[in-house]
C-alpha cells in the first residue's frame, strides 16, 4: 500500500502542475481574448487617407506651387543684368569733311563696354495677379485629383474588408458546429460503450471533426492573406487576430450624387476661367523704368577716345496691339477643354446612376434571399432536432445526422454569407454614390 501510495504521489503532483498550467492557458487565452484589436470600416478608410503613399503628394503640390508663385512674383523686383564685351570693328564714323583748325580724331577701331541694367516693372495690366491666380486654381485641382484617386481606393478597402468579415462569420459558425459534433460524440461514444449504438458511429463524428480542422485551416490561411493586402492598403500592421466590426450600413435612395469627382469637374473649369484670364492679360500695355551705368571707351560721347562712366535712365512702354488674333484662338481653345470637361462630367454621373441601380438591384434581391434563408434555417433546426433523438436512439446512423448537420451548417452560412454580402453591396452603394455608411 505505502508503495502504492508513492507510485501515486507523484502522479497527483503532476496532475496538480498540469492543472495549473491549463488555468494559467485558459486565462492567458482569455486575457488574448479581450485583447483582441478591433477595426472598424470607417477606420480602414481614414488610414487609407492617411497612409497611402499617394497621400504624401498633397503637401509635395503645395511645396510645388509655393515655389512657382514666388518665381512669378520675381517679375515685380528690379532685374539686374551685367554685361561686357570688347570688340573690333573694321570702320569707325569719320566726318566726310574738314574744317579748319578743327581737329577731330575719330573713334578706335577696338572698343570696349561694361554695363549694368537695371529694369523695373511699374505696370503689367495685371498679368502677373493674373499668372498667381491661375497657380492657385492649379493647386485645387491637383489636390482634389489626389482626393479623387483616395476615394477610388474604398472600393478595394470594402472587397477586402468584407472578405475578411465574411471569413470571420463562417469561422465562427465552423466553431459551433464543431461544439455541436463534439458534445454528440460524447453521447455517441457512451451509446456504443454500452452497446446502445452500433461500433463505428463514434468514428465517423471523429472524421467530421477532422474534416472541420481543414475547413479551419483552409479559412485561416485565406484570412491572413486579405489581412496582409489590407494591411499594405491602409499602411498599418494588422495582426491576424483582429476582428473587425460588422458595420450598420445604411442607404438613402433620395440623396445624390456627392463624389469628390464632381468638384473636380468645376475645379478644371475654374482652372481653365483663370487661365483664359491670364491670356487675356497677355496683350495689356506694360510699363516699366530702366536705369543703365557703364564704363567704357567709346562711352555715350563717340568722338571721346578715352575710358569714361555714363549712365541713362528712361521709362518703356510695350503694347502688343496685334498678335494676328492669337489670344483670341488660344480662349477659344480652352473654351473647347470646358465643353470636353462638361462632356466628361455627363458620362460620369450616367456612369455612376447605372452603376448604382445595379448596386439596388443587388441589395433588393439579397434582402429577399435573407427571408428565405431565415426559413430553411427554422426547417434544419427541426429536422436535426429529430436527427439528433433518433442518432442518440440508434434509428438512424451518424452519417445520416451528419448529413443533416451539415445541411443546418450549411443554411446557417448560407445567412451568413448573405447577409455579409447585403452589407458589402450597401457599403458599395454609398461609395459608389459619395455619402457616409
Amino acid at each position: 500500500m505505502i508503495n502504492g501510495e508513492q507510485h501515486l504521489f507523484p502522479l497527483k503532483i503532476k496532475f496538480k502542475q498540469m492543472k495549473k498550467i491549463t488555468t494559467l492557458i485558459v486565462l492567458f487565452l482569455t486575457l488574448n481574448v479581450f485583447a483582441q484589436e478591433k477595426l472598424s470600416l470607417d477606420e480602414c478608410y481614414s488610414l487609407v487617407d492617411k497612409n497611402y503613399p499617394l497621400a504624401k503628394q498633397n503637401n509635395l503640390l503645395a511645396k510645388q506651387n509655393a515655389f512657382d508663385k514666388e518665381t512669378i512674383k520675381t517679375n515685380k523686383l528690379p532685374q539686374i543684368d551685367f554685361e561686357s564685351k570688347a570688340t573690333y570693328q573694321s570702320d569707325v564714323i569719320e566726318l566726310p569733311i574738314s574744317l579748319p583748325d578743327v581737329t577731330i580724331t575719330p573713334p578706335n577701331n577696338d572698343q570696349y563696354q561694361a554695363t549694368v541694367n537695371i529694369n523695373q516693372l511699374i505696370y503689367d495690366g495685371g498679368l502677373t495677379n493674373a499668372a498667381l491666380e491661375e497657380k492657385t486654381a492649379s493647386l485645387k485641382t491637383g489636390q482634389k485629383q489626389v482626393e479623387v484617386n483616395l476615394y477610388q481606393l474604398k472600393e478595394q478597402v470594402n472587397q477586402l474588408y468584407f472578405s475578411i468579415l465574411l471569413i470571420q462569420e463562417k469561422r465562427a459558425l465552423l466553431v459551433a458546429k464543431e461544439k455541436e459534433l463534439k458534445t454528440t460524440l460524447k453521447e455517441v461514444k457512451a451509446g456504443v460503450k454500452f452497446g446502445t449504438l452500433l461500433p463505428n458511429s463514434d468514428s465517423v463524428l471523429e472524421a467530421e471533426l477532422l474534416k472541420i480542422e481543414q475547413q479551419f485551416i483552409e479559412l485561416d490561411k485565406d484570412k491572413i492573406s486579405n489581412i496582409k493586402s489590407l494591411s499594405q492598403l491602409i499602411g498599418e500592421n494588422i495582426s491576424a487576430t483582429i476582428v473587425l466590426e460588422n458595420p450598420e450600413i445604411s442607404i438613402n435612395l433620395e440623396t445624390k450624387i456627392n463624389r469628390p469627382e464632381l468638384d473636380l469637374f468645376q475645379l478644371q473649369k475654374n482652372q481653365i476661367e483663370a487661365s483664359e484670364q491670364l491670356i487675356a492679360k497677355k496683350n495689356n500695355p506694360k510699363l516699366s523704368g530702366f536705369a543703365t551705368g557703364g564704363y567704357g571707351n567709346p562711352g555715350l560721347n563717340m568722338l571721346d577716345n578715352s575710358f569714361q562712366t555714363y549712365y541713362m535712365a528712361g521709362l518703356k512702354l510695350s503694347w502688343n496691339v496685334f498678335d494676328w488674333n492669337s489670344n483670341k484662338k488660344q480662349r477659344k481653345s480652352l473654351q473647347v477643354n470646358k465643353e470636353i470637361i462638361d462632356n466628361e462630367q455627363e458620362v460620369f454621373e450616367l456612369n455612376t446612376s447605372i452603376e448604382l441601380t445595379k448596386h439596388q438591384s443587388e441589395i433588393s434581391k439579397i434582402s429577399e434571399i435573407i427571408v428565405s434563408d431565415m426559413d430553411i434555417i427554422r426547417l434544419r433546426q427541426k429536422i436535426l432536432e429529430t436527427s439528433s433523438s433518433q442518432l442518440k436512439n440508434g434509428v438512424i446512423t451518424a452519417s445520416a445526422y451528419i448529413t443533416e448537420l451539415t445541411n443546418l451548417y450549411e443554411a446557417e452560412n448560407n445567412l451568413k454569407t448573405h447577409n455579409t454580402q447585403l452589407s458589402y453591396a450597401k457599403a458599395n452603394y454609398n461609395t459608389t454614390k459619395g455619402t457616409k455608411n
